[in-house]
């Protein structure tokens, strides 16, 4: 097996570095530089203080999500493009755990799973953040599911019945329609007071503009949220984006 401890010889760099900056003296900022790079991942070596998930900044504006915490390593997987970086880049924390913003002010936008907007319509003026990784309320805490949420689809709604708040899954092969009817059900929802969030992970950047086109011409995005990890964005990104849409 690969040994991740630091080997001498390929971080001289790191120690000649730790050895000139030696002051004895508090620092206020916590830094760490790039030992590896990689498959969209990061080994950075320094970052002592770092918490598992906590989101740090690289000097091309790429953030990344702290995954795995070594000795004197931690392991970042990128959020975005690897492009301009190399070994020795400072990176820098921000102190926060991956958060995603919630609340009403998501309505109506499109959104990737870190809450920035993709829309071109100005930046959320979110109240409220909520961490991506969190522990779901217990089944004692949860309100009894006794509204009906209908689909639209009469065949469904007949046959089947699906309750708000309740888990549903719709298995299918491709092309037999599962989209068709969860946009179906989305545009259904038009006012009966419930909030939709649409997460599209891994599809096409021009497929989604079509869907949030359909969904405008029914005047369904006034009360849908559409969180999108396309196919062109980074594994990580995809591999976020559902537990944006559930905390969202």
């Amino acid at each position: 097996g690969i040994s991740m401890r630091l080997q001498p010889e390929e971080v001289a760099w790191a120690i000649q570095k730790e050895i000139q900056n030696f002051k004895d003296e508090l620092s206020l900022e916590s830094v760490g530089y790039i030992l590896s790079l990689g498959d969209g991942i990061a080994r950075v070596w320094g970052l002592n203080d770092a918490m598992m998930s906590e989101l740090v900044d690289f000097p091309n504006g790429t953030q990344g999500i702290i995954l795995n915490l070594e000795t004197d390593s931690v392991g970042v997987v990128l959020l975005g493009p690897e492009a301009g970086l190399k070994e020795q880049d400072i990176v820098k924390r921000t102190g926060k755990i991956a958060m995603v913003p919630v609340g009403k002010a998501l309505l109506g936008r499109v959104i990737n799973p870190l809450g920035i907007p993709l829309d071109g319509k100005g930046p959320i003026e979110a109240k409220e953040f909520r961490p991506i990784e969190t522990t779901a309320p217990n089944v004692l805490q949860r309100k009894p599911v006794d509204v009906p949420l209908q689909t639209g689809v009469m065949a469904i709604d007949a046959m089947i019945p699906i309750g708000l708040g309740q888990r549903e899954l719709i298995l299918g092969d491709r092309q037999t329609g599962k989209t068709a009817i969860i946009l179906d059900t989305i545009i259904n929802q038009k006012s009966k007071n419930v909030h939709c969030i649409y997460v599209s992970i891994g599809q096409k950047a021009s497929t989604i503009s079509r869907y949030v086109a359909l969904l405008e011409e029914h005047g369904a995005m006034d009360y849908t949220t559409v969180v999108v990890a396309s196919a062109s964005d980074p594994a990580p990104l995809q591999y976020i984006a559902p537990y944006a849409g559930t905390a969202m």
